[in-house]
């Protein structure tokens, strides 16, 4: 089967593209991935991993910024794909693409569809403290994740999965289950489900870097969340002394608050970790991260920095 994959990120589309690549099912006869970007504070320009991974094993690559015009429509026909998948690719499908393979479009899509459809379905998923999620396989519609299922497969949120643990097991799943899927397609036996009332289930909107701003008056479980959430990006974050903490990990206390401390005070501070009130319950900061400083466990923080994380002081908190 010849195959177009599309897709940007290092965390879901590359094990999928490296998974189907090694397979003996597809021959991939292009990679699409974003144009390359300026980014960092040095703003340099980088490149995708997927492009990575093109340049390395002599896929031809090609990096439109959109399809809305006749050049890119016919380089796309010549390619003569069967099918046209796309994990994380970041740019819209117009009906132009979704009609020219012989399979049509494929998405990956990390969340079991119709719930979270949209920009950050993984963080979204932890942020409402979700048990479960899972794999979508579907057909590429022009309204976004919209189309018709192939397969979808469960899975688990453990207690401590972050986005980048919960993306990496759900890449895993969703490059299997693309290859059942393509088998099926190859053999004419597999025909897509509608999706039921997708709008009772909640969208997942792209993730904004001032989400991460912890308000200290919400419970230590709702903190937890986010802290997992938005790992990687943009990361939960926190001012003391006008000094930005960036937080990594932690561990929820379950314990009543004493009416006299304000939420966001510090009130222990030793090697096993920094415990901050809440509205509701204690937080336990394990791993944080000082300006211009690389993430690192309290333990190896607290002596360096014993005028700023010590007990009384209070973390700046959004006011409800």
């Amino acid at each position: 089967m010849k195959v177009i994959f599309a897709g940007t990120s290092s965390l879901l589309a590359l094990p999928i593209l490296n998974r189907i690549f090694f397979s003996n099912i597809c021959q991939i006869v292009a990679v699409y991935t974003c144009p390359d970007r300026y980014a960092g504070r040095g703003k340099k320009l980088t490149i995708s991993p997927v492009k990575q991974f093109a340049s390395i094993y002599k896929i031809p690559i090609y990096q439109p910024s959109t399809f809305n015009n006749k050049i890119e429509i016919d380089l796309l026909e010549k390619l003569n794909c069967d099918v046209f998948i796309s994990a994380d690719y970041g740019i819209i499908l117009p009906d132009t693409v979704l009609n020219i393979p012989k399979y049509g479009c494929i998405n990956v899509h990390p969340s079991l569809l119709p719930k979270w459809r949209g920009a950050a379905p993984v963080q979204r998923a932890i942020l409402a403290g979700d048990k479960i999620t899972g794999i979508s396989i579907t057909k590429t519609s022009r309204n976004i994740d919209s189309g018709d299922i192939y397969k979808q497969s469960t899975l688990y949120i453990d207690n401590d999965d972050t986005s980048v643990t919960l993306l990496k097991k759900l890449a895993i799943l969703g490059a299997e289950l693309l290859l059942d899927v393509l088998t099926e397609l190859c053999n004419n036996n597999i025909t897509p489900v509608i999706q039921k009332e997708i709008s009772k289930f909640p969208y997942a909107h792209k993730i904004l870097k001032n989400e991460g701003y912890i308000n200290w008056y919400e419970s230590a479980y709702k903190i937890s969340l986010m802290v997992r959430a938005f790992n990687p990006w943009p990361i939960a974050f926190t001012e003391i002394d006008d000094i930005f903490i960036k937080i990594w990990k932690v561990a929820v206390v379950e314990k009543k608050n004493r009416e006299n401390i304000l939420p966001g005070t510090i009130i222990r501070v030793d090697k096993t970790g920094i415990e901050v009130v809440t509205g509701e319950g204690n937080i336990i900061l394990l791993n944080i991260q000082l300006p211009n400083k690389t993430p690192l466990h309290v333990a190896d923080i607290i002596n360096a920095n014993n005028n700023i994380l010590i007990v009384g002081k209070r973390m700046t908190n959004l006011k409800k």
